[in-house]
């Protein structure tokens, strides 16, 4: 049974910084490689947003309303990966979720990309609030 779970959620100032971090687990004690990990936010009235993703080689990919001001990271010796937002507006106020998959490949390519469509494990999500 793989779980996820997210840390590190909170308020913070416009213009402040907050790190996430998700912590993958198999609860058998076994090591369970992710290939894809991504990190997802809903915000209040809106839909699924893919934030931010990276492959087991380091590859990053980040959506528009977040590069530039986000950083996502892994330490695979912890089995954690990490998303370091700086410069946080108002707008970024959301409920963030990590996902993994091991797969390396998603619609017959070998890609990791944040769609939400390509990942199978999924944490209970950690609310960040950002004030003006």
């Amino acid at each position: 049974q793989v779980q996820l779970v997210e840390s590190g959620g909170g308020s913070a100032q416009s213009g402040g910084s907050r790190r996430l971090s998700c912590a993958v687990s198999t609860g058998s004690g076994h090591s369970y490689t992710m290939y894809c990990m991504g990190w997802f936010r809903r915000a209040p009235g809106k839909g699924r947003e893919g934030v931010a993703s990276i492959d087991s080689d380091g590859k990053t990919t980040y959506g528009d309303s977040v590069k530039g001001r986000f950083t996502v990271s892994q330490d695979s010796a912890k089995s954690t990966f990490y998303l370091e937002m700086n410069n946080l507006k108002p707008e970024d106020t959301a409920m963030y979720f990590c996902a993994a998959d091991p797969a390396p490949y998603y619609g017959g390519t070998k890609n990791c990309s944040p769609d939400s469509k390509r990942f199978s494990y999924w944490g209970q999500g950690t609310q960040v609030t950002v004030s003006s």
